[in-house]
């Protein structure tokens, strides 16, 4: 008598997470679990739980949920809103079920496996929306993971795709999306490529994390057919005092400024959807030191966000095929 049944596969998207509100408090209630993180900041609990809790929440949170205000959407939060809507393109694509999972915040990576299995999945896949590698990203999804799967007594099989960052077709929608903008308002002098920085720190342990945007660059730069004085990279996003990865991008656009370039254009690569770093730290923020700093017209190049060729990817991920250009 044959016993065995067919699985059902399930997919998880996972991404970092986002207030659930534009006000202090919502602000407040998602900083607080994330910065607590400390696979985000390793600083000696005895020394960083005062700061958190007696100054930074306290004084971060009002200003924070002020540039929040500049970019909320009707629906929500940009992450949440275009996270939704990957989750809801990618089911339709695939034919099966697909949750949405946070790191920090609603919903939880916990109560989307949840949500899975409750539909029977019991073979899922993990996908965190971080192209390139880190442990302050993916390993923290890992952790959440495994936090969730302690709970269990019947474990789904399960598989936590790692990275994309040499996906053929990452790149390819990478590339699309800056050709799109260029033959709508015409193509740039140079295209900068901003990633969230990381600590050196981290780096110097031996975080992939570098090496992931250097390469995403460099097969950017081919797609696109662009020399290397045509195309860079740099860091942003950094917090605190200590060194992080450089260049930094605040400064790298007073450098570009400098060469006078007519038309700057700026892309995130690290980001899989829009949220507050792309939409007010480099869309506004980074216009506002580009042109303070002399230089002339700024353009940023939304996120892959929603847009069919970034879900195609993400179903190919899903579905196993190649994950690199170098195999």
């Amino acid at each position: 008598m044959n016993t065995a049944t067919a699985t059902k596969k399930g997919v998880l998207l996972v991404n970092l997470g986002t207030p659930e509100s534009a006000t202090a408090q919502g602000v407040k209630d998602f900083l607080k679990p994330f910065l607590s993180d400390k696979r985000v900041v390793s600083i000696p609990r005895i020394v960083w739980w005062p700061l958190l809790n007696g100054i930074i929440l306290p004084l971060r949170s009002p200003k924070v949920a002020k540039v929040y205000q500049q970019v909320w959407m009707d629906e929500g939060s940009p992450l949440m809103v275009y996270s939704r809507r990957q989750v809801m393109k990618l089911q339709a694509q695939l034919n099966i079920p697909v949750a949405l999972g946070m790191t920090y915040g609603r919903p939880s990576i916990d109560s989307g496996l949840e949500q899975l299995i409750e539909q029977g999945c019991d073979d899922i896949t993990v996908l965190p929306l971080y192209p390139q590698y880190s442990s302050t990203t993916t390993a923290a999804v890992s952790d959440a993971l495994s936090r969730s799967l302690q709970k269990r007594v019947a474990l789904p099989s399960y598989h936590l795709i790692r990275d994309y960052h040499a996906h053929p077709l990452y790149i390819k929608a990478l590339a699309e999306k800056v050709k799109d903008y260029w033959q709508q308002h015409g193509q740039g002098d140079y295209l900068l490529c901003s990633y969230h920085g990381i600590p050196q720190r981290l780096a110097d342990q031996g975080d992939v994390y570098p090496q992931h945007c250097e390469m995403t660059t460099q097969l950017l730069a081919q797609e696109l057919g662009l020399e290397s004085e045509k195309i860079g990279m740099s860091y942003q996003s950094r917090f605190g005092k200590e060194e992080w990865l450089k260049p930094y991008t605040n400064e790298t656009l007073e450098k570009l400024a400098a060469k006078r370039y007519a038309k700057l254009d700026v892309i995130s690569p690290a980001f899989s959807c829009d949220c507050i770093e792309t939409l007010e730290e480099i869309a506004i923020e980074g216009k506002e030191t580009y042109q303070q700093a002399g230089g002339q017209e700024y353009r940023y190049i939304e996120c892959l966000n929603d847009s069919d060729k970034h879900v195609e990817m993400i179903a190919s991920l899903v579905l196993g095929q190649s994950t690199t250009l170098t195999e």
